[in-house]
């Protein structure tokens, strides 16, 4: 028992003893001892009362830290699901952009690129030379074969321009069976002799279908850029020497004057 209870007993005991119920200190101690006891009822309601508001606050606590957790756990979540769909996103875009520059068929650039280069190399007026190539007589491959030997022979053309030891910047496909070459930093006798590499090198492409080689060779029109000289001019150039090329018997290279 510890003192405080001691005490108590013993004020206890004193009040209930008849033998100082006269005694005129009796009713100071147990009105004393009456307050006492209250303020120890109090204390014990207080202690109560904080224990029950730290066992809430610890619930609450506990719950904020739980909720907090979960709403962590679902912002990471989110974060990467936007990352994949970021990603994905890039991935349609850069797919998107190649689509929109590119041919589908050879995976040459197309019209629009190749003709975007051809302009941004003159806006800086840069020396340049460029080639209209076009396939012999494609449409009779198509006609006597189909358009999927056709399009196989387009394929092996493409392959064999893309020259990638001749200094060619960029081949385009200009259009059905018509392609572009441009050669930067290069003068009209150097792109003669690439191109005719290049000529030589289109029938070595040659697909085969169905056990037969289909022969495919190419007319090419060289021009090389004037002073001053603009896009359509250059260009116009070069078709009229791919024209001049094709009358005179097709598979040889022509330059345009």
């Amino acid at each position: 028992m510890n003192a405080a209870s001691d005490s108590e007993t013993r004020i206890e005991a004193l009040l209930a003893d008849p033998a100082y119920a006269e005694h005129p200190m009796r009713e100071p101690l147990a009105q004393l001892y009456r307050q006492f006891q209250e303020q120890v009822r109090q204390l014990d309601r207080i202690t109560r009362i904080s224990d029950r508001y730290q066992n809430a606050a610890q619930r609450e606590a506990s719950s904020l830290t739980e909720r907090l957790n979960k709403h962590l756990k679902q912002v990471e979540k989110i974060a990467r699901i936007s990352d994949r769909y970021q990603a994905m996103l890039q991935d349609l875009n850069k797919r998107l952009e190649h689509e929109s520059t590119h041919d589908a068929l050879t995976g040459l650039a197309n019209r629009r690129l190749g003709l975007a280069r051809l302009s941004e190399l003159i806006a800086a007026d840069q020396p340049l030379s460029i080639a209209l190539v076009d396939v012999d007589h494609f449409k009779r491959v198509n006609d006597a074969f189909g358009h999927e030997a056709g399009d196989q022979a387009l394929t092996a053309v493409a392959h064999a321009l893309r020259d990638p030891l001749g200094g060619t910047e960029l081949v385009a496909r200009w259009g059905g069976e018509e392609f572009l070459l441009i050669w930067p930093q290069t003068d009209l006798a150097a792109a003669i002799e690439h191109a005719q590499a290049l000529r030589l090198a289109v029938p070595a492409q040659a697909p085969t279908l169905a056990g037969r080689t289909l022969r495919t060779t190419v007319s090419l029109g060289l021009a090389q850029r004037r002073d001053g000289e603009s896009v359509s001019q250059l260009l116009r150039r070069a078709d009229a020497a791919l024209y001049a090329a094709k009358d005179a018997g097709r598979d040889r290279v022509m330059a345009a004057q």
